[in-house]
């Protein structure tokens, strides 16, 4: 079946639902796709909550963007910065509007937290569950509004270009142009052709890439895959950023988080001996970007020979802590853990992607008529390592641009009614699923072993040669399989497994989320 909209917004986290709610209207029809459903996104499990300068007593716009360029190890754009950091209270304005309850002290002011990397108080929340609450709020406006049309339980394939037409695409072709997406509708087992003269990319990070990740399991990097077999640019994926505190509980897949917001609240890290050790690593201790801390935890562990470390706040008020945690505190106690009496066992996971599609500040990708917003953009906010709570401001702030650029333009854009139907003569057989189970594993030992925190040539050269073989089985299987989830699946987690290890390799230095023991790092420059 082909269906045709103005837009198509592939990706349902804050930056999918963000920019359909900004562009739809009578005259501009949405389609909104999600391979699960609408409540299953990174959004979601964002407990931190969202940077914005909106106490201008103490905090102001300079701080901010000096805070996130000292956080990105000085590889931010500095343009992009400027951007995000100016925009950011006019689009709190706009999550309010859409029903955003942000937590408020008792005289009406916002009730700010300090994060690791931040100056100042300056990280909007609501309880411990940021994310989910923007979500919820985001869902319910998208489900009022009649001119946006949902899929749930639809997966994107392919995003459709020349190439479909019969044309031979390269990286150096000048003009590529995105016309929609072949789509697998998930529960029918069938792939339909939606066209559209705009198409938003907005499916999230890789972190699913790695065997531990707090990310939920959706996040295989399948935009940024699409993206680059388009013959798109894609940019920065060796800035792999893991969070320093995710709960360690062996066998849980996604992680728990602990906040970053915890670490502001005046948690401090301890080895398994109980001694802190944050001192030996940074001067602002506990507070140090999130690079810095993963791998100080890292080294810890590798010194002691221990599979984690503890994080400790017992020494804060039980009554303030469950009030300002509720969500980890209940979680925590579910496991034997009172957050309030006892250390809270933590390792670093994989968390957040700084590279992605590469995008300019309109959001607009190399591939005209594509734009890409969130966390499989490059926008080049984060440079090497992301600010905490920067991520969802980044979001909002780039899909607001993505929309205002896009309703600009689309009146010049027509449908394409040339385009072939998707070819699914494969066939399905019980031994795909074994070869797709047993090739995720291997996938996630590999990037998990030899591209992790600390890295080195030897070790990128090892996941390479191993990760070359999984391609050519995964391709050839592809090829002859019916469209599934799975399959696809797999084939995006490899595609992007291959980008960040290429352009590891290809930057030859330690800086930011990427260090590796063939290039010691050089002291980074704080102020």
């Amino acid at each position: 079946m082909t269906r045709k909209y103005d837009y198509l917004v592939i990706g349902s986290g804050i930056a999918g639902m963000s920019f359909a709610l900004k562009v739809a209207s009578p005259s501009s029809r949405v389609a909104l796709i999600c391979k699960t459903t609408l409540d299953e996104a990174n959004t979601a499990l964002a407990q931190g909550g969202v940077a914005s300068v909106t106490n201008l007593e103490v905090d102001d716009f300079d701080k901010h963007i000096s805070d996130t360029m000292i956080a990105g190890d000085w590889l931010s754009d500095p343009q992009a910065v400027e951007q995000v950091v100016r925009n950011a209270p006019a689009q709190i304005r706009e999550l309010i509007k859409w029903g955003v309850d942000f937590d408020k002290k008792e005289d009406g002011e916002f009730d700010l937290h300090r994060e690791g990397g931040h100056s100042e108080f300056r990280i909007l929340h609501h309880a411990d569950n940021t994310g989910f609450e923007i979500q919820e709020s985001l869902i319910e406006a998208v489900r009022r509004n009649p001119d946006i049309d949902v899929y749930e339980h639809h997966f994107a394939i392919e995003i459709i270009t020349q190439h479909h037409l019969g044309k031979i695409v390269t990286r150096r072709t000048p003009d590529i142009t995105c016309y929609g997406a072949y789509v697998l509708d998930t529960e029918k087992g069938v792939v339909d052709t939606f066209l559209a003269k705009v198409t938003l990319m907005a499916t999230g990070g890789v972190g699913a890439v790695y065997r531990t990740t707090t990310n939920p399991l959706v996040a295989t990097g399948d935009g940024i895959a699409m993206v680059y077999r388009a013959k798109g640019t894609v940019k920065d994926m060796e800035f792999i950023q893991f969070h320093p505190t995710a709960l360690y509980h062996p066998g849980d897949r996604p992680s728990f988080l602990i906040t970053e917001a915890m670490r502001g609240y005046g948690a401090v890290l301890r080895n398994l001996k109980g001694e802190e050790f944050m001192h030996k690593y940074d001067p602002r201790l506990s507070l140090a970007p999130r690079d810095i801390v993963a791998r100080a935890i890292d080294s810890e562990m590798k010194l002691l020979g221990d599979d984690h470390v503890y994080l400790d706040v017992t020494h804060k008020d039980p009554e303030e802590t469950k009030r300002h945690f509720p969500n980890i505190y209940a979680h925590c106690l579910e496991l034997g853990i009172d957050i309030t009496k006892d250390y809270i066992p933590v390792a670093p996971a994989a968390h957040y992607l700084c590279g992605g599609i590469k995008v300019d500040l309109n959001g607009e990708s190399s591939i005209k008529r594509l734009y890409a917003v969130g966390e499989c953009s490059c926008t080049g906010l984060h440079g090497g390592n992301r600010l905490a709570s920067n991520s969802l401001i980044e979001a909002v702030v780039y899909a607001d641009a993505a929309a205002r650029h896009a309703s600009a333009h689309i009146g010049g854009y027509d449908l394409r009614d040339d385009i072939p139907v998707w070819n699914d003569e494969g066939t399905r057989i019980p031994e795909e699923m074994v070869l797709i189970t047993q090739s995720l594993k291997e996938v996630n030992q590999i990037m998990g072993t030899y591209v992790g925190i600390v890295r080195s040539n030897l070790r990128l050269d090892r996941a390479w040669n191993r990760l070359d073989i999984l391609y050519e089985e995964t391709e050839a299987l592809f090829k002859r399989s019916k469209a599934s989830r799975e399959i696809c699946e797999l084939r995006n987690i490899i595609n992007v497994g291959y980008l960040i290890m290429r352009q590891a390799k290809e930057r030859k230095e330690s800086r930011g989320l990427h260090y590796t023991l063939d290039y010691p790092p050089v002291p980074r420059k704080i102020n």
